[in-house]
């Protein structure tokens, strides 16, 4: 795992182009508010898997691996929100493993372009923030 973290890192910090500080700051400043409302974009999801298809058929896709992709995801935001919020290492490793998780949910649904464009954009903004982040 720290390898591939430290890919990621010299990828997408060292090589990629970096925000704005104030792109950065404003990221780190409003990342748990933003979580929350990356979890509350999820409740159609979560209908689903309460059973209630009919009325988010048109919204979710499911399937037995993307509900428990799905909810694997959920705790980890859920988990990650006391560290955003206090701008702790551990809010940050929590939504890093989000989005690994949504990453490996998108190869399993074959959703290349997904996972390509997704998971490089979230983890992107994710690591050039990084820094922000203390234990």
């Amino acid at each position: 795992m720290d390898k591939l973290n430290q890919m990621l890192e010299d990828l997408l910090v060292k090589k990629a182009p970096a925000l704005p500080n104030n792109v950065k700051e404003f990221l780190v400043q409003y990342a748990y508010i933003l979580n929350i409302i990356g979890i509350i974009m999820m409740i159609p999801a979560i209908f689903a898997l309460l059973g209630l298809n009919a009325i988010v058929h048109v919204f979710v896709k499911t399937s037995i691996i993307g509900i428990v992709f799905l909810i694997i995801e959920i705790l980890l935001r859920i988990k990650a929100l006391p560290g955003l919020k206090n701008r702790k290492i551990d809010g940050w490793n929590m939504l890093y493993y989000a989005a690994l998780v949504q990453a490996v949910y998108s190869l399993t649904n074959y959703d290349i372009g997904g996972f390509i464009v997704g998971t490089l954009i979230s983890l992107y903004f994710i690591f050039q923030v990084k820094s922000y982040y203390k234990k």
